[in-house]
């Protein structure tokens, strides 16, 4: 069975039966199902990233509050994470080597942005990770329980709307660098606060396709490796939702 996506990290084509070649099986050949992804699989792995990811952000962290620079390993850190998912999405086979390295490189990403927003504004971090926690497990619980539904259409509109918001990010960058215009997503407006919240939902809104192709993948009994490759896409997904609850929550700390 074939099933069609158009998220653009965990892309249909890496979780089909028909992304890995097949060969004929003779009879008495056993299989080890031990090989074959699983959706417990994919979590564990999941949380794997996920303290990797925390344990590096410590790092520009702690770099941050005491009295070092963290831009460097900040920004380098960005740049390694994306090359790293542009490697893992033509190559998904090396997902358990690029999935660990993309969760370190990010890790000391998010800990040197938190810092920055924090020193700024306390306690904004602490709001900003309980906010994506409470998404992620409402957007669990509407999944699990088939109260959102994940059809086609509804695939469509998500990445439609995905890509339009990264057509403008890149775009709205690319013209501020120059000239002075500056992007109506920029300071504490109604307008930029609107934005903010669309993309909020949108993102959002990518966790069921993301819940939708590991169960799919498990299914179609895609290889081991496609577990690390689901929850590297995952962890990409939280990371972007995490990132817009900063951005909105110092647009309305600012208007105080």
């Amino acid at each position: 069975m074939n099933f069609n996506s158009k998220n653009p990290f965990l892309n249909s084509k890496r979780f089909s039966s028909d992304a890995e070649p097949r060969t004929e099986v003779h009879q008495a050949q056993i299989i080890d199902y031990n090989q074959e992804m699983t959706v417990s699989g994919t979590i564990n792995k999941t949380a794997i990233l996920f303290l990797i990811l925390c344990g590096a952000s410590m790092v520009t962290w702690w770099m941050a509050f005491n009295g070092m620079n963290p831009m460097l390993p900040t920004i380098g850190g960005a740049i390694v994470g994306f090359v790293l998912v542009l490697i893992s999405s033509f190559r998904p086979q090396a997902s358990p080597y690029l999935a660990p390295g993309y969760a370190l490189f990010e890790g000391l990403f998010i800990g040197g942005i938190s810092a920055i927003f924090e020193l700024r504004f306390p306690g904004i971090v602490i709001n900003a990770v309980g906010a994506t926690l409470v998404t992620f497990l409402v957007c669990l619980g509407l999944y699990k329980f088939k109260i959102v539904k994940v059809t086609e259409q509804f695939k469509s509109v998500v990445v439609a709307a995905t890509l339009a918001i990264a057509t403008y990010y890149l775009i709205s960058w690319v013209i501020s660098m120059f000239s002075s215009w500056t992007p109506v997503h920029y300071g504490n407006s109604m307008m930029s606060i609107g934005i903010s919240v669309f993309v909020i939902i949108i993102a959002a809104l990518n966790l069921f396709l993301d819940f939708d192709l590991i169960e799919k993948g498990a299914k179609e009994r895609m290889p081991k490796f496609m577990e690390w490759y689901g929850a590297m896409g995952l962890m990409i997904t939280l990371v972007w939702l995490y990132i817009e609850f900063l951005r909105l929550l110092s647009k309305l700390s600012s208007k105080d």
